[in-house]
């Protein structure tokens, strides 16, 4: 074995690490693989991880341990990474003042769905998982947000129809057909925990599975909705993307052990969970998880204020020419938006148990701008097809229901529309990063200032609102003027109003 490969993290190596390192207490050998947890993405391993770390940590090991699923073909090369080191990865936790550093010990297993399909399913079928989570992202959740419904004729979804048993390639192909077995054999159903920065997003989950399950076999959609438990569930932390340079900084830290798939987070993180399961769960008050019976106040505070702050923020600031969220947090007129913004909507939310909304904001605006995150502003734009829909226009409508000022969300929309022209206010090219970028940029010319095509989507904007017109005026005056004047002028004519 060469001495780079006696250097990457591994188990042997956790005794010879820095003492300002922190590492498993437990005995993971003795650690289950009770949770299979599909989307192994950054996301997950500074979140849920870190609090069952916590867990064993503090109570020991038990069976609630992780089986990471990579659902989508480039997710090999998370397992090319993680495999080596026998799951163990560094989590870097960092604000303007402090950092720390520990090995996470959860993970002990990975399996990568396209390569292992039927080992997929197996650990899915057996007995001792108990519970399936989820970060997929909205796309993976096959929702037509034009109707609501579960959008059955995505290719994905019509091929795990027609062939049911056959290597799935569909979130819902494999939730069906693991579930399906279960039920086959006698075997109670898991929880389906998703995850993801959807609203009422267990609701959405158990509506999406049961659909496509029924549309496989009525009995066994019914017999999913009558036993599997699907718990809403509001998760917060922003957790950039891995970049070279954090690697190596990683490697410094860790006193020269590389670490091939490190996260850095800041050290801000939530969790609300409903507390409706179905075969079991781990002790996650005692790691300070809020069990509760009604999450849907603590989302509608999340997804309205952080989530869409961050739609607020990401297209502003790449066409100001920056890069990281602290970047453009550091000018006076993205945080004037922001603050506008959440001015705005504030008063259209319900206050949760043992909030205060305006210190909440102002905890927002501290985060976004938190210098030791660097959160990539492209990461954030990435998600704008599947996130404003969701976190912005919900907010929008009632806004134009009651009759107010359409302005500040006519700048959350406009300023997507002028980034998807494709260069910022000093000609700069912008590469657009979303999913859906090609379809979105077809309904752009740069310079055009009539946004009907765009807001014609109906995936995302519905057949409301582009027939609103103080919504799609508000919008058309905003475009031009970014467009005629800039981004900075535009933002400050219309923050002073």
């Amino acid at each position: 074995m060469s001495d780079t490969q006696n250097r990457r993290l591994n188990p042997a190596l956790l005794g010879q690490l820095p003492s300002t390192v922190a590492v498993p207490r437990y005995d993971r050998s003795k650690v289950g693989q009770a949770i299979v947890h599909i989307g192994l993405g950054n996301f997950h391993r500074a979140h849920q991880a870190l609090y069952l770390d916590d867990l064993f940590n503090a109570q020991g090991p038990g069976p609630w341990g992780i089986c990471g699923v990579g659902l989508l073909p480039q997710d090999k090369t998370m397992a090319e990474a993680l495999r080596p080191q026998d799951l163990l990865y560094t989590l870097v936790e960092r604000d303007e003042d402090v950092e720390t550093v520990r090995v996470i010990g959860t993970q002990r297993g990975y399996l990568h769905a396209p390569s292992e399909p039927d080992a997929v399913l197996a650990r899915m079928a057996d007995p001792a998982t108990r519970i399936v989570s989820i970060t997929v992202t909205e796309g993976g959740y096959y929702l037509d947000h034009g109707t609501g419904e579960l959008d059955q004729n995505h290719p994905n979804l019509r091929h795990d129809l027609e062939k049911p048993t056959d290597a799935p390639v569909s979130l819902y192909g494999y939730l069906a057909e693991a579930l399906n077995r279960r039920r086959k054999a006698g075997t109670a159903p898991f929880t389906v925990l998703s995850c993801d920065n959807l609203q009422s997003n267990g609701e959405l989950a158990r509506r999406m599975l049961t659909g496509f399950a029924r549309l496989r076999d009525p009995e066994l959609g019914a017999w999913i909705e009558a036993n599997a438990a699907f718990p809403n569930c509001m998760v917060d932390r922003i957790t950039p993307v891995t970049t070279d340079a954090l690697r190596q900084q990683v490697k410094t830290l860790l006193g020269g052990v590389e670490d091939a798939w490190p996260v850095v987070a800041e050290p801000f993180r939530q969790w609300v969970v409903e507390d409706t399961f179905c075969n079991g769960r781990p002790d996650l008050a005692v790691i300070g998880v809020q069990m509760t019976s009604d999450v849907h106040p603590y989302e509608l505070m999340k997804i309205h204020l952080l989530n869409a702050g961050h739609q607020a923020l990401c297209h502003h600031g790449v066409l100001l020419g920056y890069v990281t969220a602290d970047e453009a947090m550091r000018d006076a007129d993205v945080r004037a938006l922001l603050n506008r913004y959440m001015d705005t909507v504030r008063p259209l939310i319900h206050e949760p148990p043992g909030v205060n909304l305006a210190e909440y904001q102002q905890t927002l605006l501290a985060r976004f701008a938190n210098p030791a995150v660097k959160d990539q502003l492209s990461r954030i734009a990435f998600y704008a097809s599947s996130g404003i829909p969701k976190f912005v226009l919900p907010i929008a409508r009632e806004q134009l229901q009651s009759g107010g000022p359409m302005e500040v969300f006519a700048l959350v929309v406009a300023g997507w529309i002028r980034y998807l022209g494709g260069q910022d206010d000093a000609g700069k090219a912008i590469i657009p990063t979303d999913p859906m970028k090609d379809t979105l940029q077809s309904k752009v010319r740069f310079g055009d200032s009539d946004p009907s095509a765009f807001l014609g989507l109906h995936p995302i904007f519905g057949s409301d609102l582009p027939q609103a017109e103080p919504f799609v005026s508000a919008v058309r005056e905003v475009l031009a003027s970014l467009y005629a004047n800039g981004t900075r002028a535009t933002l400050q004519r219309y923050l002073q109003r």
